[in-house]
């Protein structure tokens, strides 16, 4: 089977084992139900169309995450913009349905970096690794990352209490 056939089959497979995680991911960054899925769709769409560019490097999953993020946080970007009826706050967004709200606002409010390292660590159940490849750092910055994210959650939760 030619190596192009070969990716189309499966990147089929990721998209349909792990759409539930990429879908999480995304809404999380776009910050809307409807933006999320769109990002996932316009990720998946564009990792197809540039197959051809996958050097293979990494994971192809990692390659399509990093896609995934990227169009997710331009939607984020374009919903920060204009006034959109089906954005959700952080209380809507969460790795189950169930995460108290306030822990959801404390993760919306984590810098940038730490806040999709969560994401793709806890909601997508990503390894270091992986999140190194979408993020484009090593892998000890992504521990270096996570543990300043835990930190900061730390910190809320002792202020709460």
């Amino acid at each position: 089977m030619p190596g192009s056939q070969r990716q189309l089959l499966e990147l089929e497979e990721l998209y349909r084992e792990r759409w539930p995680a990429f879908a999480r991911v995304a809404i999380s960054i776009a910050g809307s139900v409807e933006l999320g899925k769109e990002a996932v769709q316009e990720g998946f769409a564009r990792a197809i169309e540039q197959r051809g560019t996958f050097r293979g490097d990494c994971p192809l999953e990692a390659w399509v995450w990093r896609i995934v993020v990227n169009t997710a946080k331009t939607a984020s970007v374009r919903m920060a913009r204009e006034e959109s009826e089906t954005s959700v706050g952080p209380e809507d967004v969460s790795a189950n349905g169930d995460l108290p709200s306030e822990v959801a606002l404390w993760v919306q409010n984590l810098p940038e970096r730490q806040r999709l390292a969560v994401f793709l660590r806890y909601w997508a159940d990503l390894d270091y690794r992986v999140i190194a490849e979408v993020l484009e750092v090593e892998v000890g910055t992504v521990s270096a990352t996570l543990s300043a994210a835990h930190q900061s959650l730390r910190l809320s939760v002792q202020e709460v209490e």
